[in-house]
């Protein structure tokens, strides 16, 4: 557990220098475009800081928000608060913050940068559908997310992935609805949009690519992690492979896209795979997987 620690905060910070270079550069041919002359450079950096900052301090409220979370209910999620509350005590962790996404499916995810400013959300299918243990199992996994930092990776990713492709997809616009301004004599106003155009396309084919990257950085085994932490929370094996179980029919959420998969316990995008092939780049192992392995650890 604690080399995982170690291993999510070192990728986290490897990201984020990462990802600031491309934005920086992203945004340097945006003040270039709009012929900023010597302050292209100082207004990339600064916008760069900006963007990574702001993805390091509000990304929760910023994936609550794209989410469409609420915070729960006292009374309404009285079952929810009740199993969150005896299994703090059993990691060893200060009370997160718990909202519920208003689905009928079956998933739930933490967030958050460290453990004093974590969100565990679940869907309303999840509160209405499982048992207690089930449902204690899937609140044991989160909070397991939590206790080893997985949630601060997974987040960034998320929120500065979106960042990568939402700029990338602005310059495409640009790129394609007139040049740079100025220096528009001798030819050198349909030339200078010809280079623009091209620095578009080369956008718009890496953001999507660096993506994906930055996505298979998050390691599957994370799950595989999370759920064998959430039965030494528990001490139920059977609680948490319920809940998979059920969760494998019905986790595709709403108002989840490719973005914010990887947050879930389970694909919110589509049916979870519950088959024992993954794909290269799913988002998470296949239930099936991950319950043999859970019932493992039973035996």
């Amino acid at each position: 557990m604690f080399n995982s620690i170690r291993k999510n905060k070192n990728k986290t910070y490897f990201i984020a220098i990462l990802v600031f270079i491309f934005v920086a550069a992203i945004i340097y041919f945006f003040t270039w475009y709009f012929d900023y002359g010597a302050w292209a450079i100082p207004v990339a950096v600064i916008a760069s800081i900006l963007i990574s900052f702001s993805s390091y301090w509000f990304s929760d409220k910023i994936v609550l928000a794209a989410t469409r979370a609420k915070p729960a209910d006292e009374e309404a999620d009285k079952k929810v608060q009740n199993a969150m509350e005896g299994l703090i005590i059993a990691a060893g962790l200060p009370m997160p913050r718990v909202y519920v996404i208003e689905d009928d499916s079956l998933n739930a995810f933490a967030t958050g940068r460290n453990p004093e400013h974590a969100v565990v959300c679940v869907t309303r299918g999840l509160v209405n559908k499982l048992d207690y243990y089930q449902l204690e199992g899937v609140l044991a996994h989160e909070l397991a997310h939590i206790k080893n930092y997985d949630i601060l990776l997974s987040t960034v990713v998320t929120v500065m992935v979106g960042a990568v492709v939402m700029l990338s997809h602005m310059f495409q616009r640009m790129a394609f609805f007139g040049g740079r301004k100025g220096n528009n004599s001798n030819g050198g106003g349909s030339q200078a949009t010809v280079i623009i155009m091209i620095i578009g396309l080369v956008f718009m084919v890496l953001a999507p690519i660096f993506g994906l990257l930055l996505k298979m950085a998050l390691s599957r085994n994370r799950e595989y992690l999370a759920d064998a932490t959430a039965v030494e929370f528990t001490r139920n094996p059977d609680g948490l492979i319920g809940a998979l179980e059920e969760i494998s029919q019905d986790s595709a959420v709403e108002c989840a896209d490719p973005a914010t998969a990887s947050l879930f316990i389970a694909s919110p995008v589509a049916k979870a795979k519950a088959h024992t092939k993954g794909g290269w780049f799913d988002t998470h192992p296949p239930i099936a997987d991950r319950i043999a392995a859970l019932k493992n650890i039973k035996a």
